[in-house]
């Protein structure tokens, strides 16, 4: 599987580079911050005694006890204003949704409460906390439980958006958001958490940290600069693979962070590819694609473009059931490689 390969440069040794899930990843992340800040503890459903929904705190309740790893009942709105107002008294929360659409029974909390209140209280009240759980596209479970929220969360001011795509990026934006004093919503993917990734040996270490808002170029290239956040940047580098073997060199940029969006290093990749792709998860209408190709339009990368930049995303249709419908709805290899052919015009 090419979306294994290819997201961490190699270092002096090959031994420094291990292989491991996005999953271990995350819950290195969660152990390592419990560990460092007692302030910090993980609430939400099943993730004390059944060690999580999908085992990303696999053996955190063990370690750690009842008071900071905290089963809930099944009561969103209930346990993420709980979560918020920890915050704001000085504890450092990571609130576990099972999955992202079940967010939207808190959703209140989660922007009323969280994101507004700092600038509600002239920066008095800071409410350090993380909502973290799958996001995006899952196999098989229908339009309630099958979509992408990066452009819901990404649209309010208040908040920080992450949304990884590797083992790397899970773990290092994870420990990042849980040490930020604002809220930061954290994007995962169920199709990725047992996905294998190479990390370095800094990677691996307890101090390692992305900084929120930096994305990374994943794969250089001349012709056409393909940006996607979340599990469609192995889409990318698969098409890249493709397109390479055909002489077209496509420049893959994991965005990382959907708010605030790092725009510096898309500009200055199409400067240089004067082509632009978007790729995403998420529906077409007022997307992050659509952010990233306004952005371009109003700003100085508009006059380098050669052509008009594409956007490849999901049907504009809540997700099907049917697996076939389902596969028709996502986007493929195929339509990446189908949109940069049409953007290059070959």
């Amino acid at each position: 599987d090419s979306r294994c390969g290819g997201s961490v440069s190699s270092p002096s040794s090959p031994a420094a580079v291990s292989q491991v899930t996005v999953r271990d990843a995350l819950n290195q992340a969660l152990d390592e911050e419990l560990e460092r800040d007692e302030r910090v503890f993980l609430l939400g459903e099943e993730v004390a005694q059944y060690d999580g929904a999908y085992k990303i705190s696999r053996g955190l309740w063990k370690k750690y006890g009842d008071k900071r790893i905290i089963d809930t009942p099944i009561s969103e709105m209930g346990f993420a204003g709980i979560a918020v107002g920890a915050a704001m008294a000085g504890l450092r929360p990571v609130c576990e949704f099972m999955t992202f659409n079940f967010s939207m029974q808190a959703i209140d909390q989660v922007i009323n409460s969280a994101a507004k209140s700092c600038y509600m209280s002239a920066g008095f009240i800071s409410v350090p906390i993380v909502f973290r759980g799958p996001n995006g596209t899952a196999a098989g479970v229908g339009a309630q439980h099958s979509q992408c929220f990066a452009a819901w969360y990404g649209h309010c001011p208040g908040l920080k958006v992450v949304s990884p795509w590797s083992s790397e990026d899970a773990k290092g934006l994870l420990k990042a958001s849980i040490r930020d004093d604002n809220p930061v919503v954290v994007l995962e993917n169920e199709l990725l958490y047992g996905v294998p990734f190479e990390m370095s040996e800094q990677a691996q270490s307890k101090e390692f940290v992305i900084p929120i808002g930096k994305a990374k170029i994943e794969k250089p290239g001349t012709h056409v600069t393909l940006v996607a956040h979340s599990r469609p940047v192995g889409h990318c580098m698969e098409a890249a693979a493709v397109l390479s073997k055909e002489g077209v060199e496509c420049e893959v940029i994991n965005l990382r962070t959907i708010r605030p969006m790092d725009m510096e290093t898309v500009e200055a990749s199409v400067a240089k590819t004067n082509h632009l792709v978007t790729v995403e998860g998420g529906w077409p209408q007022f997307g992050v694609g659509a952010e990233i190709c306004a952005r371009i339009m109003e700003g100085p990368a508009f006059n380098y473009l050669d052509a008009p930049a594409v956007r490849v995303t999901s049907a504009d249709v809540p997700m099907p059931y049917a697996k076939i419908l389902e596969d028709n709805t996502v986007p493929q290899v195929k339509d990446i490689v189908f949109a940069v052919k049409k953007t290059l015009n070959i």
